[in-house]
C-alpha cells in the first residue's frame, strides 16, 4: 500500500533548504550530511544521534525538520476522533500499565456492545470521523467479541473509521477462537475494521521486553501480524514506548525494523513516539527493575522525534506527536524536531490518564489549531489514513466545531468508569462465557 503525501513539497530551512551543520562536530555532522543528502543512516549512526548532546543538538533538530518540510511542507494534522477502552480487565501483568486490573478487581468494567455504540454515536454526532477501539485482554472473551463490536458500530454508523485493536489483542482473538491471524484479521476487515493501532509495540527487541511486558506478543509476531495485515488491505499505524530501560541502540534497532517493514509492505500510515509515564506505572511502585527511568526528559523527546524522522525517511511520511503523554507545550515544539501530525482529539484517553498523565483526556480542534498557528505552521483536519486533508489557511474561516465547546471530561473519565456500578465486569464475566458461532470472512 502506498501512503499519500500529506502535504505539498517546500523548501527546508535556510536558503536552499539546507540547515547550518557547522556546530554539528565531526561525529554527527557527516551523519545529518548523509540524510540531508537523501541516503539512509545505520542503527550506528541512529544510536550516535540519539546519544547527541550540548551544541550536536539544533543541527540534529534542524536536519529533522528539513527533512519534514521536503515530505510534508507547512501543513500539520490532525484528526477528529475518540477513544472507546471497552474494558479494562487484563490477563497480562505488563509493568508499565496502570490502565489494567484483574478479573476480580472492584475496579474492573466493561463496556456491553450498545454502551460503545452509543459512544461511537455520540462521537460522530460531535463531528469526529474516527473512534479508536482498544481494550484490555479480558479472560472468558468471546473471542469474536471484537468483530461482534466491529459490526454491530458499522451497522449504526456506516462512514465511521473504525481504528481497532492492537497486535496484542488480534493475537489474543486469533487465540481464542482458533482461527489463524489471517483469518482473524480478515474477518475483522469484513466487520468494518479500518486500520490497526501499531500499539504493543513497545520497543521492539525481546530482551527488553522480557523486562517490561513479560509473556506480551514477542518481535517476531508483532512484526509478521502488521505484515499479514497490510497483506489483507488493513493500514496501521507504528509505535515505540521509551524512557524506561530501554538503551539508544534499543530504539535505533526499533526504526530499522519499522522502516524495514514498511519497504516490504507500505501499509504504515504513521509513527508514534510514547514517552514513558512512570507516576502509576507498576514497575515504577513495586517490582522496580534496574535502570528504570522515570520518563523520558524534554530532550530526549525532541531527540526521539527527531532521530525518528531522520530514520525513517523515505519510509513512513508522518510523525506523530503525544499531547496527552507530553503536554501541549512539549508537543508544540516537537513541530520542530521533525513531526508533521498532532495526533487526535481522543475526547475520552483512559490509558495514559490512569497512568498519571496529567494533561487532560481532550484536546478541541480549535485549541490545536491555534497551537500549530504559533508555530507558523498550517492546521490541516485529516482522515485516520491520511487520505482526505482540509486545510485551514484562514482563521477567520475556521469551522465552528461543537467540539469546541466541549470541556474535559464532560463525556466521561477513566475515573468515572471504575467507580460505575453499572459496568462491573464480574456482572458480565458469565453472560461473554457463552459460545458464539465463529463469524469468519470467506
Amino acid at each position: 500500500m502506498t501512503q499519500p503525501n500529506p502535504g505539498p513539497t517546500a523548501p527546508a530551512n535556510g536558503a536552499g533548504g539546507v540547515p547550518n551543520l557547522a556546530s554539528a562536530g565531526v561525529e554527527v555532522g557527516p551523519i545529518l550530511e548523509k540524510a540531508l543528502a537523501g541516503r539512509r543512516i545505520s542503527v550506528d549512526e541512529g544510536t550516535r544521534l540519539l546519544q547527541a548532546s550540548g551544541a550536536e543538538l539544533l543541527p540534529l533538530m534542524a536536519t529533522a525538520d528539513a527533512l519534514r518540510q521536503q515530505v510534508n511542507g507547512d501543513a500539520v494534522t490532525y484528526v477528529l476522533n475518540r477513544n472507546i477502552n471497552f474494558t479494562n480487565v487484563c490477563t497480562r501483568k505488563c509493568g508499565f500499565c496502570a490502565f489494567s486490573r484483574g478479573h476480580v478487581a472492584d475496579e474492573g468494567y466493561f463496556l456491553p456492545v450498545e454502551e460503545v455504540v452509543r459512544r461511537a454515536t455520540e462521537a460522530w454526532e460531535l463531528g469526529a470521523t474516527e473512534v479508536c477501539v482498544q481494550a484490555g485482554l479480558a479472560p472468558g472473551m468471546d473471542g469474536w467479541h471484537y468483530v461482534t463490536v466491529c459490526r454491530a458500530i458499522k451497522q449504526a454508523l456506516p462512514e465511521i473509521h473504525i481504528h481497532g485493536f492492537s497486535p496484542e489483542e488480534v493475537l489474543y482473538g486469533s487465540e481464542l477462537t482458533g482461527a489463524s491471524i489471517e483469518d482473524y484479521l480478515l474477518a475483522l476487515k469484513d466487520a468494518g475494521v479500518g486500520s490497526l493501532p501499531g500499539t504493543s509495540a513497545e520497543i521492539l527487541v525481546d530482551r527488553v521486553r522480557d523486562v517490561i511486558s513479560p509473556g506480551r506478543i514477542r518481535t517476531a509476531t508483532w512484526l509478521e501480524l502488521i505484515r499479514t495485515a497490510h497483506r489483507v488491505g488493513i493500514p496501521t499505524t507504528s509505535t515505540i514506548m521509551y524512557g524506561h530501560v530501554e538503551q539508544p541502540q534499543d530504539i535505533a534497532t526499533h526504526l530499522d525494523l519499522l522502516r524495514t517493514l514498511q519497504d516490504e509492505t507500505g501499509g504504515i500510515t504513521e509513527f508514534v513516539p510514547l514517552g514513558f509515564v512512570h507516576e502509576e506505572a507498576p514497575m515504577a511502585r513495586r517490582r522496580t527493575p534496574p535502570g528504570l527511568r522515570k520518563g523520558p526528559t524534554g530532550i530526549e523527546t525532541m531527540k526521539m522525534y527527531a532521530v525518528a524522522r531522520i530514520m525513517l525517511h523515505g519510509a513512513i511520511p508522518n510523525i506523530q506527536v503525544s499531547w496527552v503523554k507530553e503536554g501541549l507545550k512539549v508537543a508544540q515544539i516537537g513541530l520542530m524536531a521533525g513531526a508533521n501530525d498532532f495526533g487526535g482529539t481522543l475526547i475520552n484517553e483512559s490509558i495514559s490518564t490512569a497512568a498519571g498523565a496529567s494533561h487532560g483526556q481532550l484536546q478541541t480542534p480549535a485549541t490545536i489549531r491555534a497551537l500549530v498557528r504559533e508555530m507558523g505552521r498550517v492546521p490541516a483536519e485529516r482522515d485516520t489514513i491520511y487520505q482526505k486533508i482540509r486545510r485551514f489557511e484562514d482563521p477567520a474561516l475556521d469551522p465552528d466545531e461543537t467540539l469546541n465547546g466541549l470541556q474535559d471530561g464532560a463525556l466521561g473519565s477513566y475515573q468515572q468508569l471504575i467507580r460505575e456500578d453499572d459496568y462491573r465486569f464480574k456482572a458480565f464475566f458469565q453472560q461473554m462465557q457463552a459460545p458464539k458461532a465463529a463469524p469468519l470472512a470467506k
